[in-house]
């Protein structure tokens, strides 16, 4: 499909680097944590706004992780979901397995589980936005620092950023020798291996290649098939090399290219693990087994997951003493796989009851297994200009281009497959100046347009027919406005409006169940925020804080399940959303760091006449309105969402970690860590029930070593979710009161060797 478009590109890039005198590049604004003493707290340094900044010095509501912090997290296994409810504001999960993350900031986000989905939270990884979710999902390791950039980012990030960024940098190449080997093992089989090397090759070539290797045993037996060890686990393989040239004093450039194989487990889906009218796992829950009936063939596949991804990246910055042109030129591909049963049981009505306690818990209406098979290509385009020196003013301008293909085939239950064709193309043009007022004030502006086209085609097996093709365009304007005043040496107050929006959205995935692609229309966002950012008690506290209040004109919504099993696009008339984030960092001693956030989050949808689908009857209660529509199946109902919460919007999420050390000798020390994260209130539907909405969940963990300095290693215990708390994160509301749940329990051992 796209091996010869793939090579049209590459030659294209190829002629544009040349052409800017650029080949391989190390990025210029590269985010970097630089080091204080023991007894004060660390300077960070971010590119939110694509330069080297103070976090403490951009208007932006901004948190990041590095370090210890962010590698704690993934020691269990995890892949990048796990930092949801990590970050005050921040949430993340999914229905397809590792492979597809949905992300929310500020409670918004698309609860939409097809592959061709849009997301109004942005994913950077090396500055190249990954806008398909599987291409989301690539692996973290061998990070410098991880930003989260809270809010609209229309007017340097254009890719559909309403409610905000992750930019993730990966460590770059250095002149200096560098390398460190980490291997980790624990229950259920875990064996995580990673590991980096680089240095200098010449006097301007320098290079670093980065590996992980993660793997996890199958541990969820399949009640139905009698099979041990059935589902669960995975196999992940990545690789990253970069490598950066330097041949004068003007140019560097940098050349990244890197891989994943992903072989495992899709989201494990658990049939009627909830009572109507309860919102608690009942006794059907059985965290280590399943029952599963279907495959593709109906031969018990437990839900395997498939995906390989490859991508390069280069990227050139050239100084011609005022300016420095800056271009980033990249391609992404991805294909795979995904196989779901998602009646998440066995038995339904018409079959024999072979489901534990089927008899009293209500039964599964039919049987439901879907599989998707992807096939993505990506290209990416940025040149910019942006001007050097410490003058008053400061600017930067440029053009961003983008172009994705995205081939879905479908194969559902018995029914042939299906094919779906979709398409994307943007350009853009955008600019930033910022102007220092005076020492103690700066005022920051910002306007992007952008153009977005988007197609689709298809085949229907259900229909034996091509699809009516879609063609859709849209043009708009993003703008921000900032401004940020120092009080004095140690404490700011900012303030910001922004506009973005989302291009219109085409949702193809009912081709494949006799029905019709749906569109939603572009979406716009009008964003106010203020915040303040201050280092106290002689740079022992650090303490930022924002408030926000955003209102978004055609939400785009997608209603999934319901008693018409059907996924489609709709806008609401108007979206709403209120709150605040706190982000604090305290050095109480040389020996002793506790960080702590919190955010509050209400959201509201107002749309007086907006009707949604509810649960099949029996199955859920919903608490909204309802009202009556007779089919051919029988009358169903459905819901006024008007004053509803959006979607997997935790309403709270608080975040807290603590590291004491204590010094042995004078070369090592022993440390404990621990980080808990709690999540507030989530509605994990447009339409609400007594079923689908979470309250208190959290998760606890520990990390105890040991590290010395002088041999630079460190040996340590770690444990996720280690209360063993499940927590509800998916339903399934059109067949029965199915559910997802977290990972259970791991502990394990990690060792690390540092090399310089």
């Amino acid at each position: 499909m796209k091996t010869k478009k793939t090579m049209k590109k590459a030659v294209i890039a190829l002629s544009i680097q040349a052409a800017l005198f650029t080949s391989f590049t190390t990025f210029a604004a590269e985010d970097v944590v630089e080091k204080k003493d023991d007894s004060k707290l660390e300077k960070i340094t971010v590119t939110a706004l694509k330069r080297t900044q103070s976090i403490q010095d951009v208007p932006l509501s901004i948190a990041t992780l590095s370090g210890e912090k962010f590698e704690n997290i993934l020691a269990g296994g995890d892949d990048i979901l796990a930092l949801a409810t990590r970050v005050p504001g921040l949430y993340a999960e999914s229905s397809n397995g590792r492979a597809a993350p949905r992300f929310y900031m500020r409670g918004l986000g698309n609860t939409d589980f097809d592959l061709a989905a849009s997301q109004p939270v942005s994913i950077i990884m090396d500055e190249v936005v990954m806008e398909n979710v599987v291409l989301k999902s690539f692996p973290l390791f061998d990070m410098d620092q991880v930003e989260i950039i809270r809010g609209p980012q229309g007017s340097l990030f254009g890719r559909n950023t309403t409610a905000g960024v992750i930019k993730f940098t990966s460590r770059k190449p250095t002149d200096d020798f560098e390398a460190y080997v980490k291997a980790g093992a624990g229950t259920y089989g875990l064996i995580n291996l990673e590991g980096a090397v680089g240095g200098g090759l010449t006097d301007e070539l320098s290079a670093r290649l980065s590996v992980l290797s993660q793997s996890k045993d199958d541990w969820i037996d399949n009640g139905y098939t009698g099979e041990d060890n059935a589902l669960g686990g995975h196999e992940d393989q990545a690789y990253r090399l970069q490598l950066a040239y330097k041949p004068t004093n003007e140019l560097d450039m940098l050349f990244n290219i890197h891989s994943r194989s992903l072989e495992g487990t899709s989201s494990v889906f658990r049939a009627m693990v909830i009572n109507q009218g309860s919102s608690e796992l009942n006794n059907n829950y059985d965290r280590d087994t399943v029952w599963y009936d279907e495959g593709v063939n109906a031969s018990g596949d437990n839900n395997p997951q498939s995906f390989d991804s490859d991508g390069w990246s280069l990227t050139a910055n050239y100084d011609f003493g005022d300016f420095t042109l800056t271009s980033i030129t990249a391609n992404e591909s991805a294909k795979g796989y995904s196989l779901g049963d998602i009646d998440g049981g066995a038995g339904a009505v018409y079959l024999p009851e072979t489901f534990p306690n089927n008899e009293t818990s209500g039964f599964i209406s039919f049987n439901s297994n879907t599989q998707d098979a992807a096939d993505i290509d990506q290209f990416t385009q940025e040149i910019r200009l942006s001007s050097n020196g410490d003058n008053n003013y400061s600017w930067q301008t440029g053009v961003f281009y983008f172009d994705s293909e995205l081939e879905v085939a479908t194969s559902p239950f018995f029914i042939p497959t299906s094919t779906v064709n979709q398409t994307n193309t943007t350009w853009a043009v955008f600019g930033q100046g910022t102007y220092d007022v005076s020492d103690m004030t700066t005022v920051v502006a910002g306007l992007r347009y952008t153009e977005d086209e988007k197609g689709l085609t298809g085949y229907s097996s259900g229909f034996d027919a091509d699809v009516t093709p879609i063609d859709l365009s849209d043009n708009q304007v993003s703008w921000e406005l900032m401004a940020n005043h120092k009080l004095d040496s140690d404490m700011s107050l900012y303030a910001r409006v922004s506009n973005g929006f989302r291009a219109q959205s085409i949702q193809g995935r009912d081709v494949a169940f006799f029905g019709t692609p749906s569109v939603a229309e572009s979406e716009t966002i009008m964003s106010y925020e203020a915040g303040f950012k201050s280092d106290l008690f002689n740079n022992t506290v650090r303490l930022n804080g924002a408030v926000f209040h955003y209102t978004i004109n055609d939400i785009q919504l997608t209603a999934v399940g319901g008693n018409g099993n059907s996924i489609g696009l709709t806008n609401a008339g108007k979206g709403v959303g209120t709150g605040f984030e706190l982000d604090s960092e305290i050095r109480i001693t040389e020996d002793f760091l506790v960080t702590a956030g919190f955010s509050y989050n209400k959201t509201e949808l107002q749309d007086e006449d907006l009707l949604i689908g509810t649960c099949g009857s029996g199955q859920c209660t919903p608490t909204d309105r309802t009202v009556e529509r007779v089919t051919a199946d029988g009358p169903v109902y459905d819901a006024y969402v008007d004053g509803n919460p959006f979607p997997n919007a935790p309403e709270t999420i608080f975040t807290l970690t603590g590291r004491y050390s204590l010094p042995i000798g004078d070369s090592g020390e022993m440390f404990v860590y621990s980080d808990y994260a709690y999540q507030g209130e989530t509605s994990l539907f447009i339409y609400q029930t007594e079923e689908y909405v979470t309250d208190g969940q959290f998760e606890l963990g520990l990390r105890i070593g040991y590290v010395n300095f002088d041999m630079d290693y460190e040996v340590a215990l770690f444990g996720r979710n280690i209360t063993d708390e499940d927590n509800l994160k998916a339903g399934i509301d059109f067949n029965n009161n199915t559910g997802v749940v977290n990972e259970p329990a791991i502990w394990g051992v990690e060792f690390k060797k540092s090399f310089f």
